[in-house]
């Protein structure tokens, strides 16, 4: 369904980025934010199954500033690269690529996003710094950033297993944004990783899935 683009960003360098279209007119627009592994095929497929929800998803490959096409595997190895690679990331320039990816599809009408795990950070980091609406999954790095003040409604998705995000990290975020809707699902990091079968748990993605497109129907469609 979808297609490898070259997006420019605020810097003298193109990142590629997979984008997928829907079949009829867009509901909205989503940036979709990796986890640590790259636009892998994982993250590809999430990417297709928004556009087959109606939105034109587009998920940039951040890595291409330091890597040309990484696509990590669940491993020890890919675990350990995943995280020296998305600690060369600044978030600032991440959010300066999200923005760069939501001009890209404007034409969607409006644009949300939607990121897992290092991703779920910078997508939180979007509703603060860009004003998008956001859905953020198991973002660890969110307690970092919990002093700023989200400009557009953000839900959050946390496993109650997540040994990165123990339940005082949760207790944080319900604090800190009274007005957020934030879940909690008997599950581990990564539930909604459904090529991993150690991470994956199917009826709390597809309940996190339901929610977050309900929720993204409201903040971007209007239903």
């Amino acid at each position: 369904m979808g297609q490898t683009i070259q997006l420019n960003t605020s810097r003298l360098q193109c990142i590629g980025a997979y984008l997928a279209r829907p079949a009829g007119t867009p509901k909205g627009g989503l940036v979709v934010v990796q986890e640590i592994f790259g636009v892998n095929a994982h993250m590809r497929g999430v990417v297709d199954r928004f556009a087959e929800h109606g939105y034109t998803a587009i998920a940039p490959a951040f890595f291409d500033h330091v890597e040309s096409g990484v696509e990590l595997d669940y491993d020890s190895e890919g675990m350990a690269r995943g995280r020296r690679l998305a600690g060369e990331i600044p978030f600032d320039l991440a959010i300066e690529d999200v923005a760069s990816a939501a001009e890209a599809i404007a034409s969607a009408g409006r644009i949300g996003c939607v990121g897992y795990c290092w991703g779920g950070t910078v997508a939180f980091l979007a509703a603060t710094r860009l004003g998008l609406p956001a859905v953020s999954y198991y973002g660890a790095r969110n307690v970092n950033f919990l002093d700023e003040t989200p400009k557009a409604a953000v839900m959050f998705h946390f496993g109650l297993r997540d040994k990165s995000i123990p339940p005082e990290a949760i207790a944080r975020h319900r604090a800190a944004l009274p007005d957020a809707e934030i879940f909690t699902y008997p599950a581990g990091h990564a539930f909604n990783r459904e090529v991993d079968s150690k991470a994956y748990d199917a009826a709390s993605a597809q309940l996190a899935l339901e929610r977050t497109l309900a929720f993204f129907d409201r903040e971007l469609a209007g239903a």
